[in-house]
């Protein structure tokens, strides 16, 4: 991973999508998650950045967009909330929903 140049608020606000998976380290359904996000990646690419944002770590945050259990995903664009799922989302639901609102911002 690359050093993080840009602050979580000029990440989201930019112009390429971004995903944002809110997770625990202790949670299970959060380690269940890590494989569908790789998956994601691979099959949309550069059409859409995957970050990871622990609350224990990050209480900021995850306060700030309410996140109230983990994991949560919500995907940005523009600073704009595009959509958001608590739990488990299975690789497929979520790269059919990425692709919904990325071609829909495009």
């Amino acid at each position: 991973m690359s050093a993080q140049p840009k602050t979580f608020q000029q990440l989201i606000d930019g112009d390429q999508p971004v995903l944002v998976d809110f997770f625990a380290t202790w949670c299970g359904p959060c380690k269940m998650m890590q494989p569908i996000l790789e998956d994601t990646a691979k099959q949309l690419g550069e059409q859409v950045k995957i970050v990871k944002v622990d609350v224990d770590k990050n209480q900021l945050a995850a306060s700030k967009f309410q996140v109230r259990g983990v994991p949560t995903l919500i995907l940005f664009q523009k600073g704009k909330i595009l959509w958001r799922e608590s739990g488990v989302v299975p690789a497929h639901q979520l790269v059919n929903v990425l692709k919904t609102n990325i071609s829909q911002t495009a």
